[in-house]
């Protein structure tokens, strides 16, 4: 039973899941073959083909998380294949799954130590000034081009209001680093190639700031993570730094633009610009629900041969979270039932659930809400520039941002003179 996962060859790449321009219907070709837990390829190494089991139900990822008596997340421990030796030491995999001194690779006790410091400092985040930040940065972002009429809502908004609302105002991150910080955040959750030097590139960007902050303490989280009892040593002020700011600039960057592709391109959303029912909050929520921030997450360990769905698990299998997929699961979201008719069954897991459940959802809400917001209120008569266009999107198994999202609109001069 060990050897069953390591031996499966021809499995379809966790990449290629992610990249499917019809995602719901890969997961349900998927659940047609295999059930609601699927045998993957992460990765295929320079010596062993390194596999996992994606989760593709909404019950059974909840069973997992929930339960970290049988489920663990430190893959130093818990991960056969990286205890083994079989996952090369550059792999691609690694800024995602390789240890490291944070509460998203931390168990019971240490996750709770590592986790509190994450809770406080967003618990003392003034909200009313974080509102009026972002809607600041947000207008004047759009400044930046609402008189060309046109723009690529990607490069130039969505990526660049996390970069600014967290690595900026929270952690004091200069913008002069924000170029680096993107491109190294990229490939770090691309997970190829690059992914180490990229991650390596971001690490040094965090330790700069933690040197400046000791120089001269600030108001931001960067000083409150250094005076923060829990974190021991520079090293776990800066990993928690990387969590915080990974997490809320990529899957932040994600959800706005998604909310904004669907804004201008589906018509029960895109119909509210022009009196229509849906708005905002329901495409952030329909985000949620079917194409989260994150798509794919890693990962659980059992501690146990175990069994789910019917899969016979492994001890020490790399189990990863489909939290886009829960949000298709039949038996949760049967077919052909429009989702915001369901008043009581709004279920999702785009923020997962349990213990590691993401501890900044009203904050990163805000942030996107706000940012959606204001895109449609500065750029009246938005619209995609070419709606028949598919949108590529930057390769990884974990996310799917748009790699652009090109929009054009009237500039002032062509409003007053009935131009389009």
């Amino acid at each position: 039973m060990s050897d069953r996962l390591a031996d499966m060859t021809g499995l379809t790449p966790l990449t290629e899941i992610a990249a499917s321009p019809d995602l719901h219907g890969t997961y349900r070709r998927l659940r047609e073959r295999w059930g609601n837990v699927v045998p993957v390829l992460l990765e295929r190494g320079r010596r062993h083909e390194i596999n996992g089991w994606l989760l593709l139900g909404y019950r059974e990822i909840l069973e997992v998380v929930q339960d970290e008596r049988r489920f663990a997340r430190n893959p130093e421990l818990h991960w056969r294949d990286y205890v083994e030796g079989r996952v090369d030491p550059d792999s691609g995999l690694a800024p995602m799954m390789f240890p490291r001194p944070n509460a998203y690779f931390a168990d019971g006790e240490t996750h709770q130590r590592l986790r509190a410091p994450l809770d406080q400092g967003l618990r003392e985040l003034n909200q009313h000034a974080m509102a009026r930040q972002i809607r600041a940065v947000c207008t004047e972002l759009t400044r930046d081009f609402v008189g060309r009429g046109h723009a690529d809502l990607v490069a130039e908004y969505a990526t660049r209001i996390p970069m600014i609302t967290v690595a900026h105002t929270m952690f004091g991150i200069g913008l002069d680093h924000s170029r680096r910080l993107h491109e190294g955040l990229l490939a770090l959750f691309g997970s190829g190639a690059d992914s180490q030097d990229g991650y390596l590139d971001v690490q040094r960007i965090l330790n700069d700031v933690i040197a400046a902050r000791k120089e001269q303490p600030a108001a931001d989280l960067t000083t409150a993570f250094l005076r923060h009892p829990n974190l021991r040593d520079d090293t776990e002020v800066m990993q928690e730094m990387l969590l915080m700011i990974s997490a809320g600039y990529e899957t932040t960057a994600i959800w706005i633009a998604r909310a904004l592709l669907l804004m201008l391109s589906d018509p029960r959303f895109s119909g509210r610009i022009r009196g229509g029912t849906l708005g905002v909050n329901e495409a952030l929520d329909e985000v949620l629900r079917l194409d989260p921030p994150m798509t794919h997450m890693p990962a659980r360990f059992p501690l146990l041969d175990c069994r789910i769905a019917g899969q016979r698990i492994a001890r020490g299998d790399a189990l990863i979270l489909g939290l886009a997929a829960a949000g298709s699961d039949p038996r949760i979201h049967p077919p052909g039932r429009n989702w915001w008719q369901e008043i009581d069954n709004r279920a999702h897991l785009g923020w997962s659930a349990g213990p590691h459940t993401c501890p900044a959802k009203s904050q990163a809400r805000m942030i996107a809400r706000i940012a959606v917001e204001t895109a449609l209120h500065e750029l009246p008569g938005v619209a995609l520039a070419d709606p028949d266009a598919p949108i590529p999107l930057v390769p990884s198994p974990w996310t799917r941002l748009p790699a652009h999202l090109h929009v054009r609109f009237p500039t002032s001069s062509s409003a007053h003179s009935g131009g389009v």
